[in-house]
């Protein structure tokens, strides 16, 4: 089941995919894709829902994240071997851990906001995973029955704020409009296997990330298990679990985003999205 959010910001509602790719209106049977509604027993029954008696929403729809009232949105580093090393770093003994602020989320098609004094924004295309089932101290075997879904980000980072400044890399992942969703919440009977999945970015045409989440360095279910030994994991966190090689910062020279640019990323059935970069005129 593809699951989605649509409509103007503050008024998102519900929907999902019909088989003929048409858009279904799902309002009448779920208040909206928040973590209280991500739960195994009532994502079957929305499956269950004969799509073909929803309302069809208009094409020209605004596509929203694809999760509503996200508590946790975080993030794993150097999670691909070759992405590593084209930034000079070492693949890490554990997982690398950080955050972005969930002011961060936007539609999958939202406009990218340069923030102000920026020199170095960039794109990292990677697989998300949103949390159904409450959870702590999980054991790796039982990781996937926490999953309600997958889904497209694209982890925009501002490198100067990143790595040549002091302090953590927070404050270079967590700008406004730094973490698109979506645009589809796919659940996991759709998905055969999350770590056989092509992946890809391409500004303005030109393609710079050609991967498969296949050489993903730590898998889904360790990063679920390692994860809850230090938080708790809740329904509606979304973990996005890392980039493969093609970002600007390991180009020769380096390539930044500018105003004006449009980035096309996606991944293997979990849907594409499509951003305009512009200057932040605050």
């Amino acid at each position: 089941m593809k699951l989605l959010r649509f409509g103007p910001r503050g008024h998102e509602k519900p929907g999902l995919v019909d088989d003929n790719g048409i858009i279904r209106d799902l309002s009448a049977h779920v208040t909206d894709l928040a973590g209280e509604y991500l739960d195994r027993r009532t994502l079957e029954g929305l499956a269950a829902v004969d799509a073909t008696r929803l309302p069809e929403v208009p094409a020209d729809s605004r596509i929203a994240p694809c999760v509503a009232g996200v508590g946790k949105f975080i993030c794993i580093g150097l999670n691909y071997s070759d992405h590593a090393a084209e930034t000079g770093a070492q693949v890490p003994p554990e997982p690398v851990i950080f955050n972005k602020w969930t002011s961060a989320i936007c539609g999958p098609n939202d406009d990218v906001i340069i923030p102000r004094d920026s020199k170095k924004t960039d794109w990292e295309v990677e697989l998300g995973v949103v949390i159904g089932k409450a959870g702590r101290y999980i054991d790796e075997a039982d990781a996937m029955q926490h999953v309600a879904g997958f889904c497209v980000v694209n982890d925009v980072s501002e490198r100067e704020f990143q790595l040549e400044r002091s302090g953590t890399w927070d404050k270079g992942k967590g700008c406004d409009t730094f973490g698109p969703l979506g645009p589809w919440l796919v659940t996991p009977d759709e998905v055969a296997d999350p770590h056989q999945l092509d992946m890809w970015l391409e500004v303005d045409g030109k393609r710079y990330q050609d991967g498969n989440t296949r050489t993903m360095v730590y898998q889904v279910p360790f990063l679920i298990s390692y994860l809850s030994r230090f938080m708790s994991l809740q329904p509606g966190d979304v973990i996005s679990t890392g980039t493969p090689p093609g970002v600007g910062m390991g180009q020769q020279p380096p390539v930044y985003l500018k105003p004006g640019q449009r980035m096309r990323l996606g991944i293997e059935g979990l849907g594409e999205q499509y951003q305009t970069v512009v200057a932040d005129q605050r």
